[in-house]
C-alpha cells in the first residue's frame, strides 16, 4: 500500500510540476497579441465592423440629401426620337417625309417649390442623425471592449490565486507524504493535502478557460484574426462634477432625432402650399416637312394649388405628430434613466471602494493566519485540518477581493459611461 501510494505521489507531483510550467506559457504566451487598455479602445473604435456600418449609415444619408436637393434645382435633359412613317406627298412636296428625327432638350427650373425645400431640410437633418448614431455607436462598441478589458484582468487575477493555492496545497501534501514515508504522519493527513491540492488544479483549468473566452471576446471586438490579451488594470480618473446629461452621445442622439421629428411635423402645412415652376423646350426636327419648322421651341410656367385630397394630408400630419411624441417620451425616460445611473455608479463607486479596502485588509489577515497555521502544523503544534482550512479560507479571500477590485474597476467605468466621460 505504502508503495502504491508513493507512485501515486511522485505521478502527481510530476503532473503539477509540468502545469507549473505549461500554464502560464498557455496564458500569457502562444504568440498572443497584448494591448493596453487605450490601444484595445483605440483599435476597437478603429476596426470593429459595427461602426463601419454606422459610417455607412452616414453616406446613404449624405446620399439621399443630394436626391432631395435636387428636386429643388435646375434640371436640363435631351431626347433624341426618330419617326419611320409612311411618306406623304402633295405632287412633289414632301408633307410627312419617311424618317423624321426629333431633338428636344427641355430646362426646368423650380421657382416656388415650398414642399422640396422642406423635404431637402428634413433630408439634413437624417444626415445629422446619421452622425449622432455613429458616434453612439463608437461609444456602446468601446464600452464593450473595456468589459472585456477588465473581464480579462479580473480572471487572471482569480487564476494567479488559484495557481498560488495550488502550489501552496503541492507543499503542504509533498511535506505531509514525507511524514507519513517517514513514520511521524498518517495517510489521512496526506489523502487530505492531496485532495486538496487536486480541487485547486480544478480550479486552476477552470480560471485558464474563462480568461481564453475573455480573450476571444476582446479579439473579435478589436477586430483581430485571433485572441488578444489584456496588460494591466487601467487607472480611470473620476471627476467630482455631478455630470450633464447632454454630454452623453445616446441622449444627443435622442435629442436630434426629435429635432428631426419636431421639423417634419412643423412643416406640415407646407404641404398645402402652391408650386411654381418654369419649363423651356425647343425642339429640332431633321426634316422639317411642308407644314413644321425645323426649330420650335416652348416655354411654359407651371402653377399649382393642391385643393382636395381626401384627407390624406391630415392623416400624414397625425402620423408625424405621433412619431414626434414617441419620440419626446423616449427621451424623457432615457433622460431619467440617465439621471438615475449617474446617481447608482456614484453610490457603486463609493461602496465598492469601501469594499475593496476591507477586501485587503482581510486578505493580509488570512495570509498571516496560513503563515502561522504552517509553521505550527509543521512544528506539531496543530492538525492538517487546520492548516487546509487557513489556505482554504485564505484562496476565498483574496479571492473576494480581486472580485472587489474588478467591481470598483466596472463602477468606475460604469460612472464614466453614465457622465458620458467615455470614451474620451
Amino acid at each position: 500500500m505504502r508503495r502504491l501510494l508513493v507512485a501515486q505521489t511522485m505521478k502527481v507531483c510530476a503532473t503539477g510540476v509540468l502545469l507549473l510550467v505549461l500554464v502560464p506559457s498557455t496564458v500569457l504566451a502562444q504568440g498572443l497579441e497584448r494591448l493596453t487598455f487605450a490601444q484595445a479602445i483605440e483599435r476597437a473604435v478603429a476596426n470593429n465592423p459595427t461602426i463601419a456600418q454606422a459610417t455607412a449609415g452616414i453616406m446613404r444619408a449624405e446620399a439621399v440629401l443630394q436626391q432631395v436637393r435636387s428636386n429643388s434645382l435646375p434640371a436640363l435633359a435631351l431626347a433624341l426620337t426618330t419617326t419611320f412613317t409612311n411618306p406623304v406627298k402633295f405632287d412633289t412636296v414632301s408633307i410627312v417625309p419617311v424618317v423624321q428625327t426629333q431633338t428636344i432638350p427641355t430646362f426646368a427650373l423650380p421657382i416656388l417649390t415650398p414642399v422640396a425645400w422642406a423635404q431637402r431640410n428634413q433630408a439634413g437633418d437624417q444626415v445629422v442623425v446619421s452622425q449622432r448614431t455613429e458616434k453612439d455607436v463608437r461609444r456602446q462598441v468601446a464600452v464593450a471592449a473595456a468589459q472585456s478589458y477588465l473581464a480579462i484582468i479580473a480572471r487572471r487575477r482569480v487564476f494567479d490565486l488559484n495557481s498560488r493555492a495550488r502550489d501552496n496545497a503541492r507543499d503542504h501534501f509533498m511535506f505531509a507524504n514525507q511524514r507519513f514515508q517517514g513514520g511521524i504522519g498518517s495517510r489521512l493527513n496526506a489523502l487530505r493535502a492531496e485532495q486538496e491540492m487536486l480541487s485547486d488544479e480544478t480550479r486552476v483549468e477552470e480560471a485558464l478557460l474563462l480568461i481564453q473566452l475573455a480573450q476571444e471576446a476582446l479579439g473579435v471586438l478589436v477586430g483581430a484574426n485571433g485572441p488578444v490579451d489584456a496588460v494591466d488594470y487601467p487607472v480611470f480618473d473620476i471627476p467630482d462634477e455631478l455630470g450633464q446629461l447632454t454630454n452623453r452621445t445616446d441622449i444627443q442622439l435622442v435629442m436630434e432625432r426629435e429635432r428631426a421629428a419636431q421639423r417634419v411635423y412643423s412643416d406640415s402645412w407646407k404641404d398645402r402650399l402652391p408650386s411654381l415652376n418654369s419649363v423651356f423646350t425647343p425642339s429640332v426636327l431633321e426634316p422639317p416637312g411642308a407644314f413644321a419648322k425645323t426649330f420650335s421651341w416652348r416655354a411654359q410656367v407651371i402653377f399649382a394649388v393642391p385643393m382636395w385630397d381626401s384627407g390624406f394630408r391630415s392623416g400624414e400630419k397625425a402620423q408625424r405628430l405621433a412619431d414626434l411624441n414617441v419620440i419626446k417620451f423616449e427621451r424623457a425616460n432615457l433622460e431619467r434613466q440617465g439621471a438615475s445611473e449617474i446617481r447608482t455608479a456614484r453610490d457603486a463607486v463609493a461602496s465598492t471602494t469601501r469594499a475593496f479596502t476591507q477586501a485587503q485588509l482581510a486578505t493580509d489577515r488570512a495570509n498571516q493566519v496560513v503563515q502561522i497555521t504552517d509553521v505550527a502544523f509543521r512544528e506539531g503544534a496543530s492538525t492538517n485540518i487546520e492548516v487546509l482550512d487557513a489556505q482554504r479560507q485564505a484562496r476565498d479571500v483574496e479571492t473576494q477581493a480581486a472580485i472587489a477590485e474588478d467591481a470598483l474597476k466596472r463602477a468606475q467605468l460604469d460612472l464614466l459611461v453614465a457622465l458620458g466621460r467615455f470614451p474620451q
